[in-house]
């Protein structure tokens, strides 16, 4: 019968069926197979997969990143960056790498991200004479720093699966996030030369600070939302709900750009997306509990045990296989699906949780701009009217510079876990 679950699973995702209706419509087939099980355990295993406070924080920070949109705080962080990166060759590219890093510490959201400053710096980097494939694929590949520099999406799931601590997670994103933007900009200060891209004037100190104003409210929000966790002083879901406040509160007030008849949209955009992520969730929940009856878990353990004897080789086959699995599917339901079952090898191999935890991230992070389910990659290409195909080929580059960061973080876990250890040595 597992044969023909992974057959039908194939066939569905090869017809273009959403992923979400696969892992449900599979479910609901394999536990209705189960002899003496009750119709219903589907529906309760989808309740139970969403009945956690951690979970609340996925709505909220999507939200605050909704917020951020509608607010044109994203204009203000791009004025700010183009004015410290903008004399450098290809500065318009620059500012979009270096805005994404800014826009992550606001929001966990990546397309949110990709949406945002890629309606704004994609025709502008095509008017100032940047070609289709620098400007897209910048956007595109840029806009994944937004899962791993906290807050993060993806990591408050990975915590919630695991109990691995969300602080030491956000902590150790940080290094990881920045080493990813640097590179990206090495990449593309090499390509502007070779291209011959624009830079801008530099910009007079006095108006450097008044845009440095101008953004300090949001540049101050990760400041809160990480400092806030970390002191303890509130929980992650917390985190996510003062985000949204805090947000609210400075566009409408400080930079007076939203106003009372603007949330009817903002909430309703808010619950489209977030709906597609949670039922995703939901059903990945049931799923777990098809594979739980057919103890992957234990085989999978078994597998590893028998054949792998090396912890490096283990990680190796994970980055792998997550590399494949985002391919196709989005990194919520992925984790909810896979994490359960290679979390217990990692623990014998001495892989620390929160270690496995950003390995995990920042591959499934990849996923966002790789074809045929990557989301980033998607919306970039429609914004900038370029094909998947050519978008794809444009963000290779970018992900080869992913996946170093990525293995210097998998073998040499001490470059992301010196900000943590050096915070708060209790986390490990």
């Amino acid at each position: 019968m597992g044969f023909l679950l992974v057959g039908l699973f194939l066939v569905l995702m090869l017809i273009g069926v959403p992923i979400a209706f696969v892992i449900g419509i599979v479910a609901l087939i394999g536990i209705l197979t189960i002899p003496y099980t009750p119709e219903a355990t589907v529906a309760m295993s989808m309740v139970n997969g969403l009945d956690s406070f951690v979970l609340l924080a996925v709505p909220l920070f999507i939200l605050a990143a909704n917020l951020m949109n509608s607010g044109k705080i994203s204009e203000k962080l791009i004025d700010f960056a183009l004015a410290i990166v903008g004399p450098i060759r290809g500065g318009l590219a620059h500012a979009n790498v270096l805005v994404s890093m800014m826009f992550a510490g606001v929001s966990g959201a990546a397309q949110a991200d990709t949406a945002g400053v890629g309606k704004i710096l994609i025709p502008s980097m095509l008017r100032k004479g940047y070609d289709k494939e620098t400007s897209v694929g910048v956007t595109a590949a840029s806009s994944t720093v937004g899962v791993v520099i906290p807050p993060s999406i993806p990591m408050i799931i990975f915590a919630g699966l695991t109990n691995a601590s969300v602080g030491a997670l956000f902590l150790g994103g940080i290094i990881p996030g920045i080493l990813i933007g640097l590179a990206m900009m090495i990449l593309i200060y090499v390509i502007a030369v070779k291209k011959d891209y624009p830079r801008d004037k530099r910009v007079e100190m006095k108006k450097l600070f008044k845009l440095f104003l101008d953004a300090f409210p949001a540049l101050l929000t990760p400041v809160i939302i990480i400092g806030g966790i970390i002191t303890g002083f509130f929980t992650a879901t917390e985190a996510a709900a003062v985000a949204s406040i805090y947000t609210a509160i400075v566009c409408m007030f400080y930079y007076k750009t939203l106003k009372i008849k603007d949330f009817p949209k903002i909430l309703f955009d808010t619950l489209a997306l977030s709906s597609l992520s949670l039922f995703a969730l939901a059903a990945a929940s049931a799923l777990g509990e098809l594979m739980s009856y057919y103890q992957l878990g234990t085989i999978a353990q078994e597998f590893f045990d028998n054949n792998i004897g090396s912890r490096w080789l283990f990680i190796i086959i994970i980055i792998a296989f997550f590399l494949f699995v985002g391919t196709f599917m989005d990194a919520i339901p992925a984790m909810i699906l896979f994490v359960p079952i290679i979390l217990p090898t990692a623990l014998e191999f001495g892989i620390d949780p929160v270690h496995l935890g950003l390995i995990v991230v920042i591959t499934l992070a990849i996923g966002l701009i790789t074809p045929p389910y990557g989301l980033c990659l998607l919306l970039a290409a429609k914004i900038g009217n370029m094909s998947i195909e050519r978008s794809f080929v444009a963000v290779i580059p970018y992900i080869a510079i992913i996946l170093i960061v990525l293995l210097f973080v998998a073998f040499f876990p001490n470059i992301a876990f010196y900000i943590p250890k050096l915070i708060n040595p209790a986390l490990f």
